[in-house]
């Protein structure tokens, strides 16, 4: 990867939605090459995608939490059941394995605290392994940014 795939990436992450036109003009390139080198970045998986961010407040998920995860046991079995099943919670926008205690950090969005104990109660408590759980809310974001390029 050099400078000039670099540069894509940026203007990529500031503008997901450019035409491979617009995105040529931009780092000035000719489209050819430029639609190129973009191929090669997503079939290589540096980028492993493109979708909308969306503002959770927008969209009535005004309530945020963090929800930690201590399991009861690391092995293959016990990890992979409850990554799988917490893949599938929708309020769980993301889970992180962690080293050292907690094994995870979950990140967790709904309407409200009322939403939040139900999902809460109903599917965290309940996914495979678990051995106790701390949660906290979030008063604010303050850096919220895309990968430094």
């Amino acid at each position: 990867m050099d400078a000039l795939d670099r540069e894509i990436l940026a203007v990529l992450q500031r503008d997901g939605r450019l035409s491979i036109t617009e995105l040529a003009e931009r780092v000035g390139l000719t489209v050819s090459p430029c639609h190129r080198r973009l191929r090669a970045l997503e079939r290589t998986g540096v980028v492993s995608g493109y979708r909308a961010v969306v503002d959770p407040i927008a969209v009535g998920l005004t309530f945020e939490a963090l929800v930690l995860v201590t399991m009861q046991a690391a092995d293959r079995a016990t990890v992979s059941a409850f990554e799988d099943a917490v893949a599938v919670i929708p309020g769980v926008v993301r889970a992180q394995r962690l080293f050292g205690d907690p094994d995870y950090l979950l990140q967790v969005v709904a309407a409200d605290l009322a939403a939040f104990q139900e999902l809460y109660d109903e599917q965290i408590s309940t996914l495979p392994g678990v051995q106790r759980l701390n949660s906290t809310l979030v008063m604010k974001s303050v850096v919220d940014r895309p990968v430094p390029l």
